[in-house]
């Protein structure tokens, strides 16, 4: 379906498009018949990509559900009506498909990725590969945050109206954008916080907050939590995605420590006392998808507090300061 030289992966960005060449020269060298089948998966992929290509945009398409010609206000007013249960049929079907596309092609990465280790690839190109597949998790991540707060009945409305105009950019131009265009901040502080395994210690966080600071390539999401009017819930989300540990599960551990007088506590002792029922999600050697599935784990738990009123944080760490850029407005 064409090469890295011609039109057929108008889908991949240039560096997806040196990976994709590389890896398939590779694995086509020492595995041939995994090699066909990245080709078949490839293809695939772009006549995934075709549909969206070739689906109107949505200034041609979309109506509002009553029946007057679209605008894009139109949509956005929809979006900021619709709750979470109800959003996948109040969305044009060009987003629907798009987000299939988006797992689609996170999933033909990671096959990449399977097949350069399979085939001893140098470690370089298998680095590439992984910086790849976090791009595109993260370019999902971030729309997910984006769809919460749109949905979240409690949003105030500009920061539902800006969060359904990035939903909107990213829905229309699905195979030219990604995190780093519309959510520089959120990706900088996903990759720090998937290269930290944090060592807990006095639950303060000092060690991780310092590493965090110097692998982050965008400052304002800690600037954010190190204000003097930051409220307790927001300081509360941010340990969470600190540790990688609920606010609950935080607690206990903190409790375990005063009753013991002890003023350290290790990793494996904590594991020991949470056991493996708990609902940690410490993104810690998974990298971004193991980051991923801890955003969603801390949202959950978030909802859930929000909806009962118990104590801690109500909205994830993302959220609190993806809602205060919004209310900053244009930079």
């Amino acid at each position: 379906m064409g090469d890295a030289n011609g039109g057929g992966w108008f889908f991949l960005d240039p560096p997806e498009r040196e990976l994709v060449a590389e890896v398939l020269r590779l694995v086509q060298a020492h595995q041939p018949g995994q090699h066909a089948v990245l080709e078949g998966a490839l293809s695939r992929l772009g006549r995934l990509a075709e549909l969206i290509r070739d689906s109107p945009s949505f200034a041609a398409s979309w109506k509002s559900d009553v029946g007057s010609p679209f605008s894009i206000e139109s949509l956005i007013e929809t979006l900021c009506r619709v709750e979470s249960h109800d959003l996948d049929l109040h969305v044009p079907t060009k987003a629907i498909v798009g987000q299939a596309y988006l797992v689609a092609k996170i999933n033909f990465l990671k096959a990449l990725n399977y097949a350069l280790q399979a085939s001893g690839a140098p470690p370089e190109l298998v680095a590439k590969a992984e910086r790849e597949i976090a791009q595109s998790i993260y370019t999902k991540l971030a729309e997910e945050v984006f769809i919460t707060i749109v949905t979240d009945r409690d949003a105030g409305r500009r920061v539902k109206v800006g969060a359904a105009r990035f939903l909107f950019r990213i829905w229309e131009e699905r195979l030219l954008t990604e995190v780093d265009d519309f959510a520089p901040l959120l990706e900088s502080a996903w990759h720090a916080r998937s290269t930290l395994l944090p060592i807990l210690g006095t639950l303060l966080g000092t060690h991780e907050v310092f590493r965090l600071f110097r692998e982050a390539r965008d400052k304002q999401l800690f600037d954010y939590f190190g204000g003097d009017d930051v409220q307790e819930d927001e300081l509360l989300a941010f340990e969470e995605f600190v540790f990688g540990l609920s606010h609950e599960e935080i607690q206990r551990l903190r409790a375990h420590m005063a009753k013991e007088e002890r003023g350290t506590i290790t990793v494996d002792e904590a594991r020991a006392l949470l056991g493996d029922t708990g609902t940690r999600s410490a993104p810690s050697g998974g990298g971004a998808q193991a980051l991923y599935s801890s955003y969603k784990v801390r949202r959950m738990n978030a909802a859930h507090r929000a909806s009962t009123g118990a104590h801690g944080p109500k909205k994830t760490a993302e959220e609190y300061v993806m809602i205060a850029y919004l209310l900053a407005g244009p930079r």
